[in-house]
């Protein structure tokens, strides 16, 4: 269908004020990219009306009083949507409401709340699964972070595969191998030693940190250290817990609220990126990593194969002994990571939050 003209396109951007990283980090990205890209249409951003930051430059901002996963959500935000007259309204959430414009665009990032529903809280059960069935129908057209996603829309909730779009995310331009002096600098700055190695990311149950603690107590005592580096999740008291049980109090050791400029050294100064979550939407540390020549070892479930592709290892995330086996492999052969260096600058790349914004403008078109 030919786009309209001019179209007047919403996009709910809430959940930044709430929460950061994942979901938070696609919606700040694709903003920023939509800015850059696209100026034939009009749009309105909607914040938190207790946000301070501004995520817009050009866009117009308009703030909501409507919480973010509230029970009355899909009704209050309608109501206060209506007054915008919107074309098309993208809820990057998941969940749209009862009716905020003549059509809607939905972000699913995963489904992990079907696989997996004992690791996330009661509240989210309650707010995905309940509503995930009836948003999927409701939405004119669905966003994907991935084929996996791709799939579990079609097998689980029997959506069309012509009413999903895959869009791959990209990887933000400050991610790039640092040098020496910035390295030692975030490093000194975080009370890190010379060698380590990473996960970054919530410290909660999906993320698979005590599969991943339970293998590196099987390395050789010689192993670098692991550094947890993220915000507490829930559960977090039973994760620390297992690394006392361990007696690897001495070894494992976590960084938390580490500012956005110092990631790309924090990635930079490590030895391997161990991301073993038993599901992801998509994976954004592991391209990060690749990005500032570090080497993924990831889990073989949901997105994370297609974002790594052939750079590094893939584990099961059930077995921590092939976790340690790909730990001890990838730290001992340095032909192997010299090459898998190489490769992960050249796969990150292609990932560019301006293709994902592309896409993503393709889709509110051919809704119009």
């Amino acid at each position: 269908m030919a786009a309209i003209l001019r179209a007047m396109i919403g996009i709910d951007a809430r959940l930044t004020y709430y929460r950061t990283g994942g979901i938070s980090t696609y919606i700040v990205r694709l903003v920023e990219a939509l800015e850059r890209l696209d100026f034939a249409h009009d749009y309105t951003v909607f914040h938190s009306r207790k946000a301070d930051k501004s995520l817009v430059t050009r866009f117009r901002r308009a703030d909501l009083w409507t919480p973010c996963h509230h029970r009355l959500e899909r009704i209050a935000l309608s109501v206060e949507l209506a007054r915008f007259g919107l074309d098309i309204l993208h809820s990057p959430d998941f969940i749209p409401p009862l009716r905020g414009a003549r059509r809607h665009v939905i972000t699913v990032h995963d489904l992990n709340f079907f696989y997996y529903p004992q690791y996330l809280t009661a509240e989210s059960r309650r707010y995905y699964n309940g509503q995930i069935g009836t948003a999927v129908k409701q939405a004119d057209h669905i966003l994907a972070d991935s084929e996996a996603t791709k799939r579990d829309l079609i097998n689980l909730l029997h959506v069309p595969a012509d009413k999903i779009t895959v869009h791959m995310l990209g990887v933000e331009t400050i991610f790039t191998p640092q040098p020496p002096a910035e390295i030692a600098r975030v490093r000194a700055a975080l009370n890190l030693p010379p060698a380590y190695l990473l996960y970054v990311g919530t410290f909660e149950p999906r993320k698979n940190i005590a599969g991943l603690i339970e293998a590196y107590a099987q390395l050789p005592a010689d192993a670098p250290p692991l550094v947890l580096a993220g915000n507490r999740g829930w559960l977090f008291e039973e994760t620390m817990e297992r690394i006392q049980r361990l007696k690897l109090d001495q070894r494992v050791v976590w960084r938390e609220n580490i500012p956005q400029a110092d990631l790309p050294a924090l990635y930079s100064g490590a030895s391997l990126l161990i991301t073993p979550s038993f599901y992801e939407g998509f994976g954004l540390p592991a391209l990060e990593a690749m990005a500032c020549g570090t080497i993924p070892i990831v889990s073989n479930r949901g997105s994370l194969p297609e974002v790594v592709g052939d750079v590094g290892a893939q584990v099961n995330p059930d077995d921590p002994a092939a976790i340690a086996h790909a730990i001890e492999h990838a730290l001992s052969d340095h032909t192997w990571r010299t090459e898998q260096r190489a490769a992960g600058l050249a796969r990150a790349a292609s990932f560019q939050w301006e293709n994902t914004a592309r896409i993503v403008l393709q889709v509110y078109e051919s809704v119009s």
